[in-house]
């Protein structure tokens, strides 16, 4: 049996360019993993794999890898940074125990930190914060951490200062120790000396030394009291408290370093093993019923429980689909059968590997703590549970975003029909943010995304892992409806055909709902003028309904629906009749109350050099754009404003001209706003000649 007081599961996450992908290689190449180390601007990480990854030298797929550091067993996940896959990281937060946010020295916090900050905040998942890429022009240790409280609203706790900066960083400096650390070259990480503090930094260290001492003896009221007394702490009760606080998410250790430069890595791993938690230190997982409800049971991190496994990632390769699952408790072992407690159905588990990037090794079992791949598993999707089929439970299911963005798609050649179908399955089954349908009436194939780069990047997987040429449209944008006013109205269903006819008679209401709740339905009807046992037919004939809004087609949102009355006929009446009738009574009654087009308003985030803040203004308001804030750093100005989808088509391209390929920006989607007239009457006008062309 494994020590699990040695497990630490970890993921690095960060901006896209802050480098993550280069602080997982450092990390690889120090325990011993890989003896060259491969770099992302050359495309040729280890944990990037991709073909499109190694082109784009940005991180799509979260790769799993296992090492170890100082008799501790890491399993390690390097993260996605760019906003169209947060998803990603998402999923990934959730399995993971402790992570490491890495942050660009002259970058600072920058739009995908924050979104990776907060669903780490929700996932209540321990953090220690590395400043990379001091090495840079610009860099700036101190401003970082400044964004760090003031832009994330956390807590860092300063452990490591830089000495010198940009071209003159040459080591860091451990405030725990008060040794610097310094590199003679930036070609090998264990080529330092440990040295005494530099004279003219002596002040400082003594400093935030001392705002160390304080914060960590917060968790201590013996070892604070004694320091106030003049009794300084040593480094063993120290550690303890820095545990004890970043466990409690208090505090986050703050590091600095350059991963490229090979400088100040081995003190973040060493980080990792002193203050992240090993499994058994983090909550146990509430596990829910089937309806999503908390049962007051939890997954104990525990071999000897019955078997409870996460699978948050299925990836599809040369040897087939590999499942990757966490197991909270239990154990797994090769040949044993478990349970998919979402479909009810069992598997059986074929091999269990451990997966180094794409290479792997075979296992005979796993237990509680541990992160694997098990091959062959036929009807596992992301956020299933696995479990003991005598002893079934559901973990807490994973919550995915609707996609806002679709492209029609159509193969080249007809005989790559069936290929594209199979592909599309097995990418739909990786990623639960990418869906595919086909439209009934034209048999075009849509895919829909989270953004452009997202669809571009699929279609390019298409072409290249699955061999499938394909002809793409222009992307479509997910608009919804809504209506503005409240109709009363009532419809009667009447057809005589010899023998049984149909009959159903409703009184409804049809009105705005609150925003956010989607399709209501209440019955107020009293008396038995409309039999209890019709209601069902009538909410899921409205709720069908709302799938198609009457103006251009799009699904409706935020209406309600009241039956207030009726009457039914004792032979002629039926469930169906009552459904025919709501079905008709949704056309009639709909265009009546002031029917609305939504469009989806997405999160913009842009960072410009300073001199060209004036034009990415001017650019986002005639985009439509509502500027929210500005605030400029030291390298740049960041703009943050909302603005609609439909209007951000292409703009990385405008935006590298406006900047001289200088900008960035990222964007998630926010909320559903109102369309303006002329927008609303050219989406309808296209609707329209679409489904006349369908005709």
């Amino acid at each position: 049996m494994s020590d699990l007081s040695n497990y630490r599961n970890i993921g690095i996450f960060a901006h896209v360019d802050a480098g993550k992908t280069t602080t997982s290689e450092r990390i690889l190449s120090l325990t011993g993993k890989i003896h060259k180390i491969g770099e992302v601007h050359d495309g040729e990480a280890t944990t990037d794999f991709m073909d499109q990854e190694r082109e784009r030298g940005i991180t799509i797929q979260s790769a799993a890898t296992s090492t170890f550091w100082k008799d501790h067993r890491l399993n390690i996940i390097d993260t996605p940074g760019h906003v169209d896959f947060t998803i990603e990281v998402y999923r990934s937060l959730k399995v993971l125990d402790g992570g490491v946010g890495v942050f660009c020295g002259s970058g600072g916090v920058e739009p995908q930190s924050e979104t990776n900050w907060r669903y780490a905040n929700e996932s209540k998942v321990a953090r220690i914060i590395f400043v990379n890429k001091l090495d840079r022009l610009g860099a700036d240790f101190y401003s970082v951490v400044d964004q760090i409280k003031n832009v994330l609203g956390a807590k860092p706790l300063v452990m490591t200062l830089p000495i010198g900066t940009e071209d003159n960083f040459t080591g860091v400096i451990d405030l725990l120790t008060r040794k610097a650390w310094v590199w003679e070259g930036s070609d090998d990480p264990m080529k330092y000396k440990e040295q005494d503090v530099p004279e003219d930094m002596k002040d400082k260290v003594e400093q935030y030394r001392e705002e160390l001492v304080e914060t960590a003896l917060e968790h201590d009221d013996d070892a604070m009291e004694k320091y106030l007394e003049g009794e300084e702490p040593d480094i063993d009760t120290l550690k303890a408290c820095i545990r004890k606080g970043t466990i409690a998410l208090d505090f986050f250790p703050t590091y600095c370093g350059s991963a490229f430069k090979n400088k100040g890595i081995q003190l973040v791993l060493d980080a990792v093993v002193d203050y992240l938690p090993a499994p058994t230190e983090v909550p146990p997982q509430p596990e829910v019923d089937l309806e999503g409800n908390e049962t007051g049971e939890f997954a104990e991190v525990d071999p000897s429980k019955p078997l409870r496994a996460l699978a948050f990632k299925i990836m599809d390769d040369r040897y087939g689909a590999l499942t990757f699952i966490r197991i909270y408790s239990g154990k797994l072992d090769k040949g044993m059968t478990v349970l998919n407690s979402f479909t009810g159905k069992t598997e059986r588990i074929g091999r269990i590997v451990e997966m180094h990037a794409d290479s792997r090794e075979e296992l005979d079992n796993a237990q509680a703590g541990d992160i694997v791949a098990v091959l062959g598993m036929k009807n596992v999707q992301t956020g299933h549970t696995l479990c003991d089929p005598n002893n079934p439970a559901t973990l807490e299911p994973m919550v995915f975003p609707d996609p806002v963005i679709s492209m029609a798609i159509s193969p080249k050649d007809k005989g790559a029909s069936e290929k594209m179908g199979v592909a599309l399955s097995k990418m739909v089954a990786e990623d639960p943010s990418f869906r595919v349908s086909t439209d009934e009436d034209s048999g075009e194939t849509i895919l829909k995304g989270m953004g452009e780069l997202h669809l571009d990047i699929k279609i390019d997987i298409l072409k290249r892992t699955h061999g499938v040429e394909v002809i793409a449209g222009a992307p479509q944008v997910a608009y919804r409806e809504t209506i503005t006013q409240r109709v009363e109205d009532a419809y009667t269903h009447k057809k005589q055909s010899g023998g049984a006819g149909q009959f159903g008679k409703i009184d409804y209401i049809i009105e705005p709902g609150e925003q956010n709740s989607g399709y209501e339905f209440e019955s107020t009807v009293t008396g038995g003028n409309v039999p209890r046992e019709y209601w069902p037919a009538i909410q899921k004939a409205f709720g069908n309904m709302m799938d198609e809004g009457v103006l251009a087609g799009y699904p409706c949102l935020d209406v309600k629906v009241t039956l207030t009355d009726g009457a039914f006929h004792a032979v002629d009446s039926s469930a169906v009749a009552f459904e025919l009738a709501s079905k008709a009574a949704y056309r009639q009654s709909m265009p009546k109350a002031g029917p609305q087009l939504l469009e989806p308003i997405m999160k913009v985030d842009v960072f410009t050099p300073e001199d060209h803040v004036g034009d990415v203004i001017g650019d986002l308001n005639r985009r439509r754009g509502m500027i929210k804030s500005q605030d400029a750093g030291a390298t740049g100005t960041r703009v943050k404003a909302d603005v609609p989808l439909s209007e951000m088509f292409g703009y990385i391209g405008d935006l590298r001209t406006m900047t001289s390929g200088r900008g960035q920006f990222s964007m998630e989607f926010s909320h559903y706003l109102p369309c303006p007239k002329n927008v609303a009457d050219e989406v309808i006008k296209e609707a329209k000649e679409r489904a006349e062309a369908k005709k």
